[in-house]
């Protein structure tokens, strides 16, 4: 049987694509010793490459398949298919940027005041073409790690990933981890001629939602209790009719 050849990302996004995989049903085993992980699929052979690499090994036919960055594939030039945008990265599901950096204090203020100078990064080509779009020349040194301590001593500037989001995009999701302490979701199926005790019993955020199941004389009910109110309603709800309870811990709860 033909195998499809899967390159699998090694170093900081190994973690996140084995879990990625495992969220979307495949679990893959990696070992320190090893460069193949096992993975359960019987049609599938996995191999763990650097994602600077992948666009080039896929380009010339040595694997099927692998998952890298975009920007890696505008490093390599590589000659390859997208078959699908996966937006996570090393700690987030979101995308990372590349940016252009100097020390704060820099004489340097903008892309033109590097003329000449000395840029540090792990992706010299992609920023030798950005700074020919900007008419700027400079000195673009590949950096085998620790990029951003190079400035200013070993160089003028970096350009280094990044992976953050807006301020307000975090603040968000910070506040609703705060809302989410102490709270836990409940979901429970109850008849329609119960379902006003099974409410009258719940002190629900707001409203609980409701929604039907496939037989039509039964709900779903969905809602959010404080943590430490859960064991005593848990009882009332079963007298007043609720079936299929389950409770179930929260992230976050964004208002």
């Amino acid at each position: 049987m033909t195998k499809l050849k899967l390159g699998i990302p090694k170093g900081s996004l190994e973690n996140a694509t084995v879990d990625l995989f495992r969220r979307a049903g495949f679990q893959i085993t990696t070992s320190s010793r090893s460069y193949f992980p096992a993975i359960d699929d019987p049609e599938i052979e996995c191999m763990l490459i650097r994602a600077q690499e992948m666009a080039r090994y896929v380009e010339d036919g040595v694997l099927d398949a692998g998952l890298t960055g975009r920007d890696w594939v505008q490093e390599n030039d590589a000659k390859v298919e997208t078959v699908a945008d996966l937006i996570y990265a090393k700690q987030s599901f979101g995308k990372v940027r590349w940016v252009l950096a100097v020390p704060d204090g820099s004489p340097f203020q903008s892309v033109k005041d590097l003329q000449g100078k000395i840029i540090a990064t792990e992706l010299v080509s992609a920023t030798k073409r950005y700074l020919a779009t900007h008419g700027v020349t400079a000195k673009v040194e590949f950096s085998w790690g620790a990029t951003e301590v190079k400035p200013p001593e070993l160089a003028d500037a970096i350009v280094e990933v990044t992976e953050t989001g807006s301020l307000k995009d975090i603040r968000m999701l910070l506040e609703g981890a705060i809302n989410a302490l102490g709270k836990v979701g409940l979901m429970l199926n109850v008849e329609k001629i119960n379902l006003a005790k099974v409410i009258a019993v719940l002190p629900a955020l707001k409203k609980p939602t409701i929604s039907t199941l496939s037989d039509d004389d039964w709900l779903a009910v969905n809602t959010i209790l404080d943590e430490t109110t859960v064991r005593t309603i848990i009882p009332r709800l079963k007298e007043a009719g609720a079936q299929g309870i389950v409770e179930y811990p929260l992230n976050k709860i964004v208002m």
